[in-house]
């Protein structure tokens, strides 16, 4: 199941700036992994995001305005955008 919630003795250490459908980065719609110490929140701010864990077991969860959802360390992912959206990722470590 994907995480809704991130592990305590975590920070944010930086964030991207708010994408949309016509700017989101092509690497973030393409299968890629943050660091292995990396957590991330994918937080929508307008439409809806698609966040897509590929493999034999895909797994695909729909994120809205006002939602995010956490991407675990090392998990490959991608995005899609499925109509107008507004998003931006945040980027956490240990403390």
């Amino acid at each position: 199941p994907v995480r809704l919630q991130l592990p305590d003795k975590i920070s944010k250490y930086s964030e991207t700036p708010e994408f949309d459908e016509t700017t989101v980065p092509a690497k973030l719609t393409r299968a890629h992994r943050t660091k292995a110490s990396t957590w991330s929140r994918l937080v929508v701010s307008a439409g809806t995001v698609e966040y897509v864990i590929p493999g034999p077991l895909m797994q695909s969860q729909l994120v809205s305005a006002k939602e995010s959802i956490i991407i675990e360390p090392a998990v490959e992912h991608f995005v899609r955008c499925p109509g107008k959206v507004s998003f931006r990722i945040e980027f956490y470590r240990e403390t």
